[in-house]
């Protein structure tokens, strides 16, 4: 449970054991989700239309966890389930953007460096640019931007960027000029 108790609040309409067991749920696979949860609020309310309109329903959600709050509305749903399903998948949502940040696991946009041409195996499809501490990296025909692979010569200073797979550290996105992140 959350270490301030749950908060549930229904206005303009009667409290139903039947909705709370439901937000009651949401409210655990969110905290299972994310164990330091600390204070959730809902806030249910049916808004108040003509009659021929049919029912309403807004659903707040206020979540505090270390650090951060977050609040979400999802309004003018004429399903109460379906207005819950919709400020939880929210909120969950958030919950997960926070555990990637607490993780580290946020993208961070790879800085270009600057390099030279070292020397060029045209005929098998690569290459190594020499960085700027004197070591060498590898690069593929399939990583060069522009100019076409065939255009470059050794010498030449290039752009690129440091990326890892399965063969090990190689140059990315290799370009003469102006390189553009993405």
């Amino acid at each position: 449970m959350p270490q301030v108790p749950l908060q549930i609040t229904f206005r303009h309409m009667a409290s139903s054991d039947a909705v709370e067991a439901a937000i009651r749920d949401r409210v655990d696979k969110l905290e299972a989700f994310y164990q330091a949860l600390i204070s959730c609020r809902v806030v249910l309310e049916e808004e108040r239309l003509h009659h021929q309109q049919g029912r309403h329903f807004n659903v707040r959600i206020d979540l505090h966890v270390p650090g951060h709050e977050f609040a979400t509305t999802r309004e003018h749903h004429e399903d109460v389930y379906v207005a819950l399903r919709d400020a939880f998948d929210a909120a969950q949502r958030w919950l997960e953007e926070q555990t990637r940040q607490v993780r580290g696991d946020v993208k961070q946009h790879d800085q270009p460096q600057l390099g030279r041409i070292a020397r060029l195996v045209a005929a098998e499809g690569f290459g190594f640019i020499e960085k700027a501490d004197g070591s060498e990296l590898y690069f593929s025909s399939f990583n060069v931007v522009t100019p076409a692979f065939e255009a470059l010569e050794p010498g030449m200073e290039v752009q690129f960027i440091e990326d890892y797979d399965a063969e090990g550290v190689q140059a990315k996105r290799v370009s003469v000029g102006k390189h553009s992140p993405g």
